[in-house]
């Protein structure tokens, strides 16, 4: 069986659950027992029982306020989970100001087979996630060499351009610059913050391809199930840039 980073991250869960406190959830034997089907996937994938699934079985999470649908003539290609975090930048001069978007950042991990199995497990990973520590980059370590579950990293190439990588040296899922075309609130009840301390969820987005940035075999992307994210309301008190740990589902169109 390959080490996976997914795996040790699966049992970093497990033994998470006990003292964490996940919002207004605790580390419950049924927590435990869902990190454990999420720890037996692991195996599974390590074994290749999911190296194949079908994407179109799975159903795209709805915001209270829907997103537009993808476009017509698209499918879906690939579902991640993200940890990162949300960048802002803040004039330190003056303490009413509200901090500026600057981007963001974060790790990918492929859960499209998870999605299609256990929908109902899914939806509560990017709140776990959220309380555990970013995750370090597997392509720079020898031991994932041939990793499954790292999908690929997002940044941004400017303040406004998101960008995501999901090619690899095991992998080429695609890459691709989008916009911003929609954005909806999250969910009542959606996770605030790590232990359940922030300034709540970001919104729910739709992004499409940027122009001006050649062909690319991703064309829109869903950024769902946000946990944590939102800058403070001001700069008072904060640094001149401020990092607020996140987690999302990403879903991918091609």
């Amino acid at each position: 069986m390959r080490s996976l980073l997914l795996l040790a991250f699966c049992f970093t869960l497990l033994v998470a659950a006990g003292p964490i406190s996940y919002g207004t959830q605790t580390g419950t034997k049924t927590l435990q027992s869902e990190l454990k089907e999420v720890i037996e996937y692991a195996v599974e994938v390590s074994d290749s029982k999911y190296a194949k699934c079908n994407p179109s079985n799975a159903e795209l999470p709805q915001a209270p306020t829907p997103l537009p649908s993808p476009s017509s003539g698209l499918r879906l290609a690939h579902i991640a989970i993200g940890r990162g975090t949300q960048n802002y930048t803040c004039n330190t001069g003056n303490s009413t100001a509200a901090p500026v978007a600057g981007g963001a950042l974060a790790s990918l991990f492929n859960v499209t087979c998870l999605v299609i199995d256990s929908p109902a497990l899914i939806s509560n990973l990017t709140q776990i996630a959220l309380d555990l520590p970013i995750p370090f980059t597997p392509e720079v370590d020898d031991a994932a060499e041939g990793f499954y579950g790292y999908s690929g990293e997002h940044f941004f190439l400017d303040t406004t351009t998101p960008f995501f990588n999901l090619d690899t040296a095991t992998h080429q899922y695609g890459t691709g610059a989008f916009k911003k075309a929609a954005a909806s609130n999250p969910p009542t009840g959606s996770t605030v913050g790590p232990n359940g301390q922030g300034n709540g969820a970001v919104p729910w987005l739709k992004l499409t391809a940027a122009p001006g940035y050649g062909v690319q075999k991703l064309m829109e992307v869903y950024r769902v199930q946000t946990a944590g994210g939102s800058a403070p309301k001001t700069c008072a008190g904060q640094d001149k840039n401020i990092y607020v740990p996140y987690s999302a589902e990403y879903w991918f169109y091609a």
